[in-house]
């Protein structure tokens, strides 16, 4: 029997959550009968902002809520869901749970289920602590917690019963690995040089200026990719301008082709202060590219073992170490000598069994770290787990 769900997000500026949800309407059972509610903005101001909203627009409602507590938006959501016969109700995080939350009580919708993607705010907050301990007890939703470390803090924060834990999943059919010469292209990136990426909103949490900074120990070939954009933005090109050779530093703002940026790269790097369980890392992965990222949240359960390096938070020189080993380690697996193309660089400058060897190495690396993703968080694993809490 088909089911109408509404998933309740605060916003749809592109971001993990915001991705997550997308991803959870798409790949649903029934697509068509899978809305997102946005309390925040408009339809056309998000939709401007992020052109991936526009293939589902017809399924995106927004509420424009105001600044502060507002009964008109909980009683917007309540006439939606009565308005919709939802059978479902999936908040995430601690706004949505309050508004959509106690609306779906409010229209007696049958299954309500409530996603927590990190824990932090928690902890630094008695007041935050008492209102979502409040929430579950009125709303009484399915807790689910997106990493094991998650539902930890949740223990210990809210004295909760340990919740379910359906770690975020990504598409891996979209996300592998490519042409990197081809991408590189894309991106106007030359192929003599060793690419660095990072693809986060550029917002203080996420921690850019520690890796600019981590750039000014790394060799001049070495250049770093920005996808994303945000209010830290003429913050961090005005350092970039007092302190590194802009050269190197290249600012790409919104990237809708993500999976030809992380095929572009040599190494991702995460350099956030605060996370729950992101995506980014994944996506990177399913590309067959390693890993540097802060030990913080759920990253250290994103990382593949055998190529992921974690780093303590703000730690410039351990971030500029880990990078240069991963750099190092590729160069010595003569993972980078090929980045633009395999098949040219070796017929020009080798023999064919060279070439054989060589991209064998390279490919085996690759399948690795993306078979790591694969085991367990593409995005129809998680899609079937959160159906299965519906029925």
């Amino acid at each position: 029997m088909a089911l109408t769900t509404l998933q309740i997000v605060q916003h749809l500026a592109p971001g993990g959550i915001e991705t997550m949800a997308l991803d959870l309407q798409q790949f649903s059972q029934d697509p068509d009968n899978c809305y997102i509610v946005s309390l925040q903005g408009t339809k056309e101001d998000f939709c401007q902002r992020w052109p991936r909203l526009k293939e589902r627009a017809d399924r995106l409602i927004f509420l424009d809520k105001p600044e502060g507590l507002s009964w008109q938006t909980l009683n917007q959501l309540t006439e939606i869901f009565k308005r919709l016969n939802a059978d479902v109700v999936h908040t995430h995080h601690i706004g949505p749970l309050l508004y959509g939350g106690l609306a779906a009580r409010r229209a007696n919708v049958k299954t309500i289920v409530h996603t927590e993607h990190d824990a932090w705010h928690l902890q630094s907050s008695s007041k935050r602590r008492l209102l979502e301990r409040t929430l579950l007890k009125l709303v009484k939703p399915i807790l689910v917690a997106d990493a094991k470390v998650v539902a930890q803090e949740l223990v210990t924060q809210l004295k909760v019963p340990s919740p379910m834990v359906i770690n975020n999943g990504i598409d891996t059919q979209r996300f592998k690995p490519g042409d990197k010469a081809l991408a590189r292209r894309q991106f106007s990136q030359s192929n003599d040089t060793v690419l660095i990426g990072c693809a986060a909103r550029l917002i203080d949490v996420k921690g850019h200026k520690i890796l600019l900074a981590a750039m000014k120990n790394l060799p001049e070939h070495v250049h770093l990719l920005l996808a994303g954009q945000g209010e830290e933005e003429q913050n961090l090109k005005q350092y970039v301008a007092e302190h590194l050779d802009a050269k190197r530093i290249h600012f790409l703002g919104n990237v809708e082709d993500m999976p030809s940026f992380y095929q572009a790269i040599d190494v991702f790097c995460l350099p956030s202060f605060k996370e729950g369980y992101p995506l980014s890392p994944l996506e990177a992965q399913s590309a067959g590219v390693p890993v540097v990222a802060s030990d913080i949240g759920g990253m250290k359960e994103t990382l593949c073992p055998d190529s992921g390096r974690l780093v303590p938070a703000g730690d410039v020189a351990a971030l500029s170490n880990a990078l240069q080993k991963t750099v190092t380690q590729l160069e010595d697996k003569g993972c980078l000598d090929q980045n633009a193309n395999l098949a040219s660089f070796m017929l020009s400058e080798g023999t064919e069994e060279q070439y054989r060897d060589t991209s064998a190495a390279i490919r085996t690396l690759q399948q690795n770290i993306r078979n790591f993703v694969t085991a367990s968080n593409d995005v129809r694993q998680m899609a079937e787990r959160y159906h299965s809490l519906n029925t």
